[in-house]
């Protein structure tokens, strides 16, 4: 069954369970006191973010009252959270209405707690069936968000239908065995779904990609029997003088590390690695039905890394699309490699930004844990813009350093660069160095989502397995961008580290 979410400006007959948000110390967002109900219904309920209380009726209908916390503290993440635990709380219901009328104010207007709410409703009822043979149906399948001002609630929810489908789309992708998700098939299902979601694709077999010198991607792809691809995407609105984004996403579709071999453990989870792509993908699908109103080209890179017979060595060196060559010393640092490639095409459009989104280093995860990103950048304003961004979509990004004084850990004897740095030191900012070694001079932000691109469990509107991280950060980006006009600000990009 898919869940409906919509807009009402009064409670619709038939339904006959009613949510309500409480704030800490049970009143309504608004102040208002909160009406009776059963001290047993209450028992540990206080109005938290995430808590929800059901209150039965004689008359056989039902008051689900959900969490919000302190009403000063109100924002979107809240109200998502508040979504999904009305979707725990309500699993055995085939509808329910949610009042949200006292939830605007302060930076929320009526529209953007519709959004949120919705958000959150649709994304913690996202379940992967694909591979049970007898799949239970969720009971839910009707949510109906009551507020007076119903268009700008519509309208809220309409946005939402559309930004959860592009984030199920990416954790659909991420979900799926890599041996069902090679290369090939990511770019037979990237074509289907730009004729369905109005955008072009394009895709490069291992000849052309031979041809177009992309010497990182067809080096990593070389210990595999599967061959890579490159799949270019592009989504044009209606103005030709919109300025174009660019979004790189990483795509190895299951990494063992190749030569220098995972662990058993690191590899259960490696179909993860093309998380990148999918996110790429996922936001190109959703900008017709935003109605973005930027050009955005997607590059994604696809290939699996293996230990085959022709599997690249440590100590080979590799030539990518610009002429350069990187000596590889581990070719499980091989997202860089691939990378490489597609930023140096993405920097051939010439776009007025370039925003790549990769699982690239677990040295992120060291720093930074499981829920939040490291955000890297060649330009403040790029950077700022992304920062903002995920604070709107509730999606945590925190803003690392590209020191100029660890350029030199990865100089080569041999070649003009090696793919990695010291061991054990600095791992994903000496990542995030190589990959500037290819952008140019076009301002550029890049996304480690290593950590929050998998959930090992189910928490809020995570569902444990692949989450979609970034597709909401990128969609506010895109949705809100301003062309990088201005000279950037100085001195606060890291550079004044270690000169």
């Amino acid at each position: 069954m898919t869940l409906v979410v919509e807009a009402a400006s009064e409670i619709p007959d038939g339904v006959r369970v009613r949510a309500r948000p409480v704030a800490t110390g049970l009143v309504a967002p608004d102040g208002a006191a909160l009406a009776a109900a059963p001290a047993a219904a209450l028992q540990g309920f206080s109005g938290a973010v995430g808590e929800t209380a059901t209150i039965a009726h004689e008359d056989g209908s039902a008051e689900i009252l959900v969490g919000v916390g302190t009403a000063a503290d109100l924002d979107g993440e809240t109200c998502r959270l508040a979504g999904a635990s009305l979707v725990a709380a309500a699993t055995a219901c085939e509808a329910v209405v949610l009042d949200a009328s006292g939830l605007a104010g302060g930076t929320l207007d009526p529209a953007g707690v519709a959004q949120a709410i919705a958000e959150g409703v649709l994304l913690a009822s996202y379940r992967f069936t694909r591979q049970k043979a007898d799949p239970k149906p969720a009971a839910l399948g009707r949510v109906v968000v009551v507020a007076p001002e119903v268009a700008a609630t519509s309208s809220g929810v309409g946005r939402a239908v559309v930004t959860a489908g592009a984030v199920s789309c990416a954790r659909d992708l991420v979900n799926t065995p890599a041996g069902e998700l090679t290369p090939s098939a990511f770019a037979e299902i990237a074509a289907g779904y730009g004729n369905r979601q109005g955008f072009s694709v394009a895709i490069w077999d291992e000849k052309q990609i031979f041809a177009a010198g992309l010497g990182g991607l067809a080096g990593v792809a070389q210990g595999s029997a599967e061959p890579p691809r490159l799949v270019r995407a592009e989504y044009g609105p209606e103005d030709p003088r919109a300025p174009t984004v660019v979004l790189v996403g990483k795509g190895i579709t299951f990494d063992s590390g190749g030569l220098s071999l995972k662990s058993a453990d690191l590899m259960m989870t490696m179909k993860y690695d093309m998380s990148g792509a999918a996110v790429v993908l996922a936001v190109l699908g959703a900008c017709q039905g935003l109605g973005i109103g930027v050009r955005v080209v997607g590059f994604m890179p696809m290939t699996e890394n293996m230990p085959g017979g022709r599997a690249i060595k440590p100590g080979d060196v590799v030539k990518v699309r610009n002429g350069r060559t990187i000596e590889v010393l581990n070719t499980d640092c091989e997202g860089r490699l691939v990378l490489a490639d597609a930023l140096c095409l993405a920097a051939e459009e010439s776009p007025d930004a370039i925003v790549d989104v990769a699982t690239l280093t677990a040295a992120v995860v060291v720093a930074l844990g499981r829920r939040i990103a490291g955000l890297m950048g060649n330009d403040d304003r790029i950077v700022a813009a992304l920062q903002r961004a995920a604070a709107r979509a509730g999606e945590a990004l925190w803003w690392l350093p590209l020191p100029w004084g660890y350029r030199p850990s990865f100089d080569s004897e041999i070649a003009e660069m090696k793919n990695l740095g010291v061991a054990r030191e600095a791992g994903a900012l000496v990542a995030g160095l190589i990959l500037e070694e290819f952008v140019g001079a076009t301002p550029w932000a890049h996304l480690d989502v290593c950590g929050p691109a998998w959930a090992s469990e189910t928490t809020g509107y995570l569902r444990q397995g692949g989450t979609g991280f970034g597709v909401r950060t990128l969609l506010e980006l895109l949705a809100g961008y301003e062309p990088l006009r201005s000279p950037a600000a100085a001195g606060a990009t890291g550079r004044t580290m270690l000169k």
